[in-house]
């Protein structure tokens, strides 16, 4: 039914993309059918030369894996036009969900900061956020670029008056992305995505509101790292907008384009450009799955390899033994 869609929907926004349609997405997995692909296996192989269509494509992927009603829609024998009505619905559900979770933090986001000491002034109120973003010293020193030091009134200064030399654009990464604020130009990894706030926005939607006031999880079991992998980039992306001054949703604000922002952190986790960049993301999920769900379930998110520990090493020893001896 159409409400039925609209409610699969919801989790497009937080697990499968930022912006982009359901009809967008399924038409990319379509051109790779056109342009000779028998079977989905097949069009995971064609790689375009357009870095859009490869990550609108990859999208495409978590929208089969995350929705399954746009998955038997997909592999329906439906009409185009009754296609087209069921795609807009889960439209409809992602984009609704979006406009909650970005309520929800918005409110709780000043009430996170209110409880700080010493008490902000002036006071970030929960539902005018006019007064954040850079007009605001706490909120403008969360989002100011690691490349830039906040503590300077100068480049304040700067940073409000729009000064060329310290644009405020998704190039640079925002100093509540780093645990602590903390950025070491040496080691740009370290602390990277551990900022206290995106546990907290993370546990605010994924969780429960309550879970965000608890310092050590209770163990509970996990769900795949996959799908925390999605979740923490949409995290990124609603808290940045949350310390806003900006009133609605909108991709571009000002010069900071959030499109490009998203999809920063998807490359970043899902595309690392080394061996050692690939540890670092492995090791950051490890980091986030045990602040969400604890240290009880570590084997859910990261399999024990039990073929290469002493017990199977010994037995398969023994084996040869009583084969050969």
């Amino acid at each position: 039914s159409s409400e039925s869609n609209a409610y699969y929907g919801r989790p497009i926004r937080r697990l499968v993309c930022l912006t982009e349609r359901v009809e967008d997405l399924v038409a990319e997995f379509n051109r790779r059918i056109v342009l000779g692909a028998v079977n989905e296996s097949d069009a995971d192989k064609m790689d375009s030369d357009d870095p859009d269509e490869n990550r609108r494509y990859r999208s495409f992927k978590k929208l089969m894996e995350w929705c399954p009603s746009a998955r038997n829609l997909l592999r329906s024998s439906a009409e185009h036009e009754i296609l087209a009505f069921a795609y807009n619905k889960l439209n409809e559900g992602s984009d609704g969900a979006r406009g909650d979770d970005s309520a929800s933090l918005k409110c709780a986001v000043a009430d996170w900061l209110m409880e700080r000491t010493p008490t902000p002034n002036p006071t970030i109120h929960r539902q005018d956020k006019s007064g954040r973003g850079f007009y605001n010293d706490v909120t403008g020193g969360l989002l100011c670029p690691v490349d830039y030091d906040w503590s300077n009134p100068i480049v304040r200064a700067s940073i409000r008056d729009y000064h060329p030399d310290f644009r405020i654009t998704a190039c640079s990464w925002p100093s509540f992305l780093y645990e602590d604020g903390c950025y070491d130009p040496q080691n740009p990894a370290n602390g990277l995505f551990k900022g206290k706030l995106l546990v907290k926005a993370f546990k605010r939607v994924f969780t429960s509101p309550t879970s965000t006031y608890e310092e050590q999880p209770a163990d509970s079991a996990a769900c795949s790292v996959r799908k925390k992998n999605s979740a923490e980039r949409r995290t990124r992306r609603d808290l940045r907008f949350a310390l806003s001054s900006a009133g609605s949703w909108r991709i571009v604000d000002d010069e900071f384009n959030h499109q490009e922002f998203y999809d920063n952190i998807v490359d970043y986790l899902e595309l690392p450009p080394s061996p050692e960049a690939a540890k670092d993301v492995d090791d950051l999920l490890l980091w986030w799955n045990q602040k969400v769900f604890g240290r009880k379930f570590v084997s859910d998110y990261r399999p024990q390899h039990a073929n290469k520990m002493s017990g199977r090493h010994d037995f398969g020893q023994a084996l040869d033994v009583v084969k050969f001896g």
